[in-house]
């Protein structure tokens, strides 16, 4: 049983104690506690959020930062969740997989990656020049989705890449499907190096036992987690956490002070700390409550006409290793529909917003904020959707990838890509070239095209026939896909 006081919040109580002692800052931010603020963005927003928008240090901390709000904080979080050190972040989860990215890999050397990551990480193959070896997806031609890595493809990856400086992978992935961690880890530790996860989806982990196994607890290095998605924290609110011997965390904690911001935002700070409070003192209740209603829900919309739950499909033998069932995902596929048109029909006739959509599905995360209420209206609208479904256009054929042809080699470091001489050509024009930008299908906000890979004909029809669907482009500068820009060939070698 740990010997620290989880019934404290220490930011929580700085803040309190700022507004009780009738504190005022001649600092940044200039609103002054909404004293200057427009009263017409005082009305939208509400005067409490620039109530509690103040300076962290020479604010709610003096100029030393001697109390030591924060790092008591982190302490706290790590102890919570069975980690040996968390570092807060207040610029998401995009923030902290860079910085361990950094931490591991340095600048220079290979990382093996899953090829679901997120395009964070991504971005930090372009600030590290990090050469990436990309772990085989284990791509479902039924549902045409990846699963994450088999502890198999991870094994073969480091047999390719023995000098490797670490792996990093996904789970969960946004369809809320989970890999074998702990096997993962295990491949990984017998040659001495760590294993990265990105765990966003995976906040809420720690504090039930019916939900898929968190990373710290299956033997991962790093783990970085987004509180904003399945906790109840801020937007941009994340924590990254680390233990053991193969990750240094000082060199982590440094990584990430250079990318951070000087300004954190002390709300984000201190939900982060409520969050942690109230899931050690109520999180198994409010997760328990949660996952029972998770299950109604599932029942009751498998029971409507047209709309199929997935379940057991992302839990085959040759797919994912486990679920978590708070990702409601809903296969339309039936309605005649798109993924795509159907959140926006719910959008627009429920005012229901669906947390991801793809060609033929849509997801709702259920959270311990969703009660009976919440539950029956997601219901309702998607009964209203079924009855609709012959108003919304039929769904365009999307000319899916193999597994194979998903297998792009690198030509180029992405950082030297990136950086690389541009030049804009038709999209037609383009099959052949280096690509020089990201072209990323958001959401889930996983790459297609990442800077340094060949663009493949195969690939650029998937593109082209997705976003007639509905797909959205927002990384590269033409996102109708007229034009792509493509390094030049001077600089490519070609």
């Amino acid at each position: 049983m740990s010997a620290m006081n989880h019934s404290v919040a220490p930011l929580l109580e700085a803040l309190a104690d700022y507004h009780v002692r009738d504190r005022y800052g001649f600092t940044p931010p200039g609103h002054r506690q909404g004293r200057g603020a427009d009263p017409r963005t005082i009305t939208a927003i509400g005067r409490d959020a620039f109530r509690s928008d103040l300076l962290a240090t020479a604010g709610v901390d003096d100029r030393k930062s001697s109390h030591g709000y924060l790092s008591h904080a982190e302490q706290l979080m790590a102890d919570a969740v069975g980690a040996e050190q968390a570092f807060f972040s207040t610029c998401g989860s995009s923030l902290s997989v860079k910085a361990a990215m950094l931490a591991v890999a340095g600048g220079r050397g290979d990382l093996l990656l899953s090829r679901d990551a997120h395009k964070s990480v991504v971005a930090g193959l372009v600030f590290s020049g990090v050469q990436p070896r990309w772990i085989r997806p284990r791509y479902d031609e039924r549902l045409h989705l990846a699963h994450p890595p088999s502890p198999r493809q991870v094994e073969e990856a480091w047999q390719e890449h023995p000098d490797a400086a670490g792996a990093v992978i996904v789970s969960p992935t946004p369809y809320g499907t989970c890999a074998d961690i702990k096997a993962i880890a295990g491949i990984c530790h017998r040659r001495g190096k760590p294993l990265i996860v990105d765990e966003a989806w995976g906040a809420h982990l720690p504090f039930h036992q019916d939900l898929p196994t968190w990373a710290m607890d299956a033997g991962a290095d790093v783990c970085v987690v987004s509180v904003h998605k399945m906790g109840t924290g801020f937007e941009q609110g994340s924590v990254f956490h680390q233990q053991g011997s193969l990750v240094d965390p000082d060199q982590l904690s440094a990584c990430a002070d250079m990318l951070m911001t000087t300004s954190p935002n002390v709300m984000v700070h201190a939900a982060l700390d409520g969050w942690r409070r109230q899931m050690v003192e109520q999180g198994h209740a409010l997760l328990d409550a949660a996952l029972g209603l998770a299950g109604r829900v599932r029942d009751e919309i498998e029971d409507v006409g047209g709309l199929h739950v997935l379940r057991d499909e992302f839990l085959d033998s040759e797919a994912s290793h486990d679920l978590d069932p708070l990702h409601v995902v809903i296969d339309v596929s039936d309605l005649g529909v798109s993924g795509y048109d159907a959140a926006d029909w719910l959008r627009e006739h429920q005012r229901i917003d669906m947390g991801l959509s793809d060609h033929r599905r849509i997801e709702a995360t259920l959270s311990q904020a969703d009660d009976d209420q919440t539950a029956a209206r997601l219901v309702a609208a998607l009964r209203a959707l079924t009855e609709h479904a012959a108003d919304l256009p039929p769904a365009k054929p999307v000319d899916l990838p193999s597994a194979r042809e998903l297998q792009l080699g690198p030509a180029m470091l992405p950082r030297d890509a990136f950086f690389a001489a541009k030049e804009t050509i038709t999209a037609d024009q383009a099959v052949g070239c280096i690509c020089a930008e990201q072209i990323t299908p958001y959401p889930p906000g996983i790459p297609v095209i990442i800077p340094g890979e060949r663009i493949t004909a195969e690939l650029l029809d998937y593109l082209r026939t997705g976003l007639a669907a509905g797909m959205q482009f927002p990384d590269p500068a033409d996102p109708s896909l007229g034009t792509i820009r493509v390094v030049t060939q001077t600089d490519s070698g070609a």
